[in-house]
């Protein structure tokens, strides 16, 4: 299922460690999380919306 994932990152990644950054794919039950710097083979997980909402607050000090 994974691979049929469209994933995205960040636009604050286009710095000169750009590919030090964490890639995003959305579905309507979940988010899946994987690092960039290995998209094909390295470990991806996936958390509900709430969960990833409740991770952006938290990060972002809100």
């Amino acid at each position: 299922m994974t691979r049929d994932l469209v994933w995205f990152k960040s636009s604050y990644s286009s710095g000169s460690e750009g590919d030090s950054c964490l890639e995003v794919a959305v579905t309507p039950a979940s988010i899946h999380i994987r690092d960039s710097k290995h998209p094909e083979d390295g470990p991806t997980f996936h958390v509900t919306g709430r969960t990833w909402t409740a991770f952006l607050s938290y990060a972002s000090g809100a």
